[in-house]
């Protein structure tokens, strides 16, 4: 019994880790999906995290944090369609460059209005977003199994992650079941047709990139108000890229999404496990290295064990009308 508490300690944190990489996995699904690469993913959610602390530590409302995260969000999305879409501009160089500029713009910002060396102060009481205890989860955690299943790992979570792992199965019913997704699919793989049966491409891949500033919103506010509850600079650490690295390995679908990102969950909450621990023959393994080893496990992943992951077709193609 004692081992499987700890088992069910490790999927809570994987949970609580997968959560910003699977709101940017599917942010770049449907940006990608509609055939505009986002490589500015780790942008928005900084963006995001840092609108959502001031705006909750200045209100001391996380709900209006979040919506200021996302409002942030959603701009930098239409900065970045404006550039690829409007202006047919370089996608993987708009990215970056959303990425430099919103890197050094919030740490400048952070050290002017704190002085505390960028970061924000705490987030504390209504600030920020508190545990969510689902109902009979006291009464079912005495049963064996399910029970500390059902009150560990699903229940006791902040009102993000149950918007991200809902995400899931909403982008699927959106991409798979409406007109709205058929459409956004198809001008992904051959926007010209899709423009001759007199559908508008960039109206279409202006609502996929928005839906995509909005998951990254969500995403970016969860770092700060909710897991840390505060802002850091540079806190995304690259999980805007892992989470391309997720789409890759999840094959631009959903549901893969999903897996990939609580695979990568996983090994993130490994690695701090293993933090301090002594390995035989070996010693005390360096924090560097436990902190390396998600990155370098993502390589081997990709380099090894996707096989043949086939991006839609218009992907990265600037669409240019025929007249």
């Amino acid at each position: 019994m004692e081992s499987y508490l700890l088992a069910l300690g490790i999927l809570d944190s994987s949970t609580r880790l997968a959560v910003p990489l699977l709101c940017a996995c599917l942010a770049g699904l449907y940006s990608e999906r509609a055939g505009v690469v986002d490589i500015g993913l780790e942008g928005k959610m900084l963006g995001a995290a840092f609108a959502s602390a001031t705006t909750a530590l200045a209100t001391g409302s996380a709900m209006l944090g979040l919506m200021a995260g996302i409002l942030v969000s959603l701009v930098l999305a239409l900065v970045h369609g404006f550039a690829c879409i409007t202006q047919r501009g370089n996608q993987i160089v708009t990215g970056i460059a959303i990425n430099v500029l919103v890197a050094g713009l919030t740490a400048l910002l952070g050290h002017v209005w704190y002085n505390q060396g960028g970061r924000t102060p705490s987030l504390e009481g209504d600030a920020r977003f508190n545990e969510i205890t689902l109902p009979l989860a006291d009464t079912l955690g005495a049963i064996p199994i399910l029970g500390p299943f059902y009150a560990e790992v699903i229940s006791g979570h902040a009102l993000p992650v149950y918007l991200a792992f809902l995400a899931v199965p909403l982008t699927w019913y959106l991409l798979y079941r409406t007109r709205w997704g058929l459409r956004i699919r198809a001008v992904g793989e051959n926007p010209a047709a899709v423009d001759t049966a007199g559908i508008s491409v960039p109206r279409l891949r202006y609502s996929a990139v928005l839906a995509c500033g909005l998951l990254c919103g969500i995403g970016g506010t969860y770092m700060a108000v909710a897991q840390a509850a505060s802002f850091l600079p540079h806190m995304t650490a690259g999980k805007g890229f892992i989470a391309l690295a997720a789409l890759i390995f999840a094959k631009w679908r959903p549901v893969g999404a999903l897996w990939a990102c609580l695979l990568f969950g996983l090994l993130d909450a490994t690695a701090i496990r293993l933090q301090g621990v002594t390995l035989p023959g070996i010693g005390e393994v360096p924090v560097q290295a436990i902190q390396a080893l998600p990155y370098l496990l993502t390589v081997i992943l990709l380099a090894g064990f996707v096989g043949r992951a086939i991006p839609p077709k218009a992907s990265g193609i600037p669409y240019v009308k025929e007249r």
